[in-house]
């Protein structure tokens, strides 16, 4: 275990692109890019808090801007927003996996998170096409989070946080999801941000109980890294797809994360490298 940069509020959406590290920042509000040579440059300040990235056929960042509900596209330093998603998010906008036609699926938490929950609040998964059309795809998730798209495209599993589960749905050439299945039950575990290996297991990391795990669809547990403060995302990368990216931190509110600043990106080798996704 490597820790490879620190000091950060609270870090989501971790995407190795370009020989790069990307990740969001959520509390401190910008976005962020690592390089093997440990620099760290900040690409970009998000007044809404980013989370989800990806990028678009033409190569631009895409960002999941989290209190106004909106995508963001990054193109010669300045933000435009290509989509209002607050008609489908009941909540604050969160992660989000961009498909091979350059569409982004983006979820939201459903309600407010802060305090007790008693009811989850089923949220609905939305979709945003290439020409920034936007339709809900799924409805009835509990707090849909971290997702991969498999590498033919025709399917995409998304981490039910409420739902301790990993939920499959097949993928239709317009972006539509049907087929609606469970991949993974975590009976336990919280999934939130997750990747896609190559042989198709996924790794996801579960806040509550400090650990990432790496799973395969029918729920098998292959492997387990436990870590000392909560686990919230990871990302496979580097040059050869086998380092593991973990973003952890001490805690999730805005208040004590600027505060401590505690959020700080590890680094762990594995076996089976990236499957490209997301």
């Amino acid at each position: 275990m490597n820790v490879i940069a620190e000091g950060f509020a609270f870090l989501e959406g971790p995407r190795w692109h370009d020989g790069r590290l990307f990740f969001s920042d959520m509390h401190g509000h910008a976005v962020f890019a690592w390089s093997e040579a440990g620099e760290i440059e900040k690409i970009v300040e998000v007044p809404g808090r980013p989370s989800g990235l990806g990028w678009d056929l033409q190569g631009r960042m895409l960002i999941v801007s989290m209190e106004d509900r909106s995508l963001l596209r990054l193109e010669n330093g300045e933000l435009s927003r290509i989509a209002d998603l607050s008609e489908i998010a009941t909540w604050d906008t969160n992660d989000m996996v961009v498909d091979a036609r350059g569409g982004a699926y983006v979820g939201n938490f459903g309600a407010s998170i802060e305090g007790e929950i008693s009811e989850p609040t089923p949220a609905r998964l939305a979709y945003i096409d290439p020409t920034g059309s936007v339709r809900a795809v799924a409805e009835d998730l509990l707090f849909p989070n971290g997702s991969v798209i498999t590498p033919d495209g025709r399917t995409l599993v998304v981490g039910e946080t409420w739902g301790a589960r990993l939920t499959a749905f097949d993928i239709a050439e317009d972006g539509t999801l049907s087929g609606r299945r469970v991949w993974a039950q975590l009976d336990g575990r919280f999934p939130d941000g997750c990747c896609l290996d190559a042989e198709g297991a996924i790794w996801v990391a579960s806040p509550p109980t400090n650990d990432f795990v790496r799973v395969r669809e029918g729920g098998e547990i292959t492997d387990t890294i436990a870590v000392d403060r909560m686990a919230i995302a990871c990302a496979l990368g580097g040059d050869d797809g086998k380092t593991l990216f973990l973003l952890t931190s001490q805690t999730t509110s805005g208040e004590n994360a600027n505060e401590l600043r505690s959020a700080r990106i590890e680094a762990h080798r594995v076996e089976v490298p990236s499957g490209n996704s997301p």
